[in-house]
């Protein structure tokens, strides 16, 4: 009998095991609490050996037809000086593509034989000697031979599994905010960035040249807002920018009638363990480790290394549970620590450091720079080896 595995969440981390899970003889089915897919969202990129997963999957050429194509991203003072320019590789890798278009392109590649199931989201699970028996806000109860985590820094099954979220979760002392509005600034794959102490502004148009994509990065430390209250998030944002100044007058006009907004704190997960009995965790509910850390690629990444060990054992979970978290635990652990220091980078907390992180974008943004700055950039793309997993293996149980 095939081995059922439950994914939770339909990002990009959940539909991409998915994927290798079905090249891989196993019967997935991904639940989503969003009644439908996510659209938009911030860019992400990909490099290196990162680039070789995705031709594997056959999903390169779809990605290069959605991509950013973003081009430099132009370090400005308040006033709207230019300070420094840095190549699109620093940002946007070999390629580039908005979360929302990468998370379409999955699920179109998996759609026809994979189960997915909207507007519901686990709420208990109960396993048993052969499988785990699990419990839907809305839907009957499904019993499963595996359960995955994929459903990201406030993963519900890693708290039902493991225990509370503030267990495992280190908060970097920053937040970070993300919205879309109409490209006044008339930019042309292009990306500007605003920095006063503590808190910058990044604004970039790509493919979308009507879209303006903002992005926002400040300190935290005494931020508490409900994290599904839009409108409380809203009113947050503007009172942390309301006196930053430069074009930000006009973003936060926009903001208001923006018809989404991403807001969440830069935090990190540290478990010791990322299975507990026939449940494991995939990606940012396992690992997070914030922007910077190539999280996006590396949670790919680890679909392919999950479903390959899972497909090497034949369906035993202890054998690839461990398995896979033993090949990517260095991986997570460079990832992690490369992204640990990125909120004080983003947004430096004084002026000394603002106008000390300006200088090294401009010394990192030379010609001479360019070979060091992408080792520096590529280092936890390439932590993570992409195997030769054997051909497909029906997976029984």
């Amino acid at each position: 009998m095939t081995t059922t595995v439950l994914i939770s969440g339909a990002g990009i981390a959940g539909p991409a095991l998915a994927f290798w899970l079905r090249e891989r003889g196993f019967a997935p089915t991904v639940v989503e609490r969003a009644p439908a897919l996510r659209e938009g969202g911030s860019a992400v990129d990909f490099r290196g050996e990162q680039m070789t997963l995705l031709k594997r999957m056959g999903i390169l050429e779809d990605i290069r037809a959605k991509e950013t194509a973003m081009g430099a991203q132009v370090i400005v003072d308040p006033r709207g000086r230019k300070v420094a320019e840095m190549p699109s590789v620093f940002f946007s890798g070999e390629v580039e593509i908005e979360r929302g278009d990468l998370t379409r392109i999955l699920y179109e590649h998996t759609k026809d034989d994979v189960e997915y199931v909207f507007g519901d989201w686990i709420t208990g699970l109960d396993e048993l000697s052969a499988g785990v028996e699990v419990s839907f806000a809305q839907g009957e109860s499904r019993k499963f031979d595996l359960v995955v985590g994929a459903d990201g820094l406030h993963s519900g099954v890693r708290r039902l599994a493991f225990g509370d979220e503030e267990r495992f979760r280190t908060d970097l002392g920053f937040h970070t905010a993300g919205f879309t509005v109409p490209n006044h600034l008339g930019l042309d794959h292009l990306g500007l960035i605003c920095s006063v102490p503590g808190r910058t502004v990044m604004a970039a148009s790509g493919r979308d040249g009507s879209a303006l994509n903002v992005s926002l990065v400040f300190t935290s430390e005494s931020i508490e807002v409900n994290r599904r209250d839009v409108e409380a998030q809203k009113k947050a944002v503007v009172e942390r920018y309301a006196d930053f100044g430069w074009e930000v007058p006009a973003l936060l006009e926009g903001l208001g009638d923006a018809a989404a907004l991403y807001f969440d704190s830069l935090s990190q997960i540290h478990l010791d363990k990322w299975s507990q009995g026939r449940v494991v965790l995939l990606g940012d509910a396992a690992w997070c480790a914030g922007p910077g850390g190539s999280g996006t690629g590396l949670a790919m990444m680890g679909a392919y290394v999950l479903a390959g060990e899972l497909a090497a054992a034949r369906g035993d979970h202890e054998v690839a549970f461990a398995r896979y978290e033993e090949k990517l635990r260095g991986p997570v652990k460079v990832s992690q620590k490369q992204a640990a220091g990125i909120g004080t980078f983003l947004a430096p907390k004084t002026r000394f450091m603002v106008g000390y992180r300006n200088f090294l974008y401009r010394v990192l943004g030379s010609k001479p720079m360019t070979k060091v700055f992408t080792w520096i950039t590529s280092r936890a793309a390439n932590a993570a080896t992409l195997e030769n997993y054997d051909a497909p293996v029906a997976a029984q149980r």
